[in-house]
């Protein structure tokens, strides 16, 4: 991939919604279409100091965002005040 977000953006990949529960229940395709807010970091621009590539983090669920498709596949680019937190691995 060759992009590279500028300043304190963020290239990101949106993590596709669950249609089924842990325990096997389906989602029926009205309510899982909620806009979807957690996502991987792909790519940081050179002014972003808070996440680093293959973090997952959560935006806000309005956030101000552009649509970008490489080679096929869509991603977000947002500033990071957009982003609200970042998941810690638990040990």
């Amino acid at each position: 991939m060759n992009f590279q977000p500028l300043g304190d953006r963020v290239l990101l990949k949106v993590q596709e919604v669950e249609t089924k529960t842990a325990s096997g229940i389906i989602i029926p395709d009205n309510a899982s279409q909620e806009k979807p807010t957690v996502a991987e970091v792909v790519a940081i621009g050179s002014e972003v100091k808070e996440v680093a590539v293959g973090d997952t983090i959560i935006y806000t669920k309005f956030a101000r965002s552009a649509t970008v498709t490489i080679d096929t596949i869509e991603y977000l680019v947002m500033e990071t005040s957009e982003i609200l937190g970042k998941f810690e691995e638990t040990k």
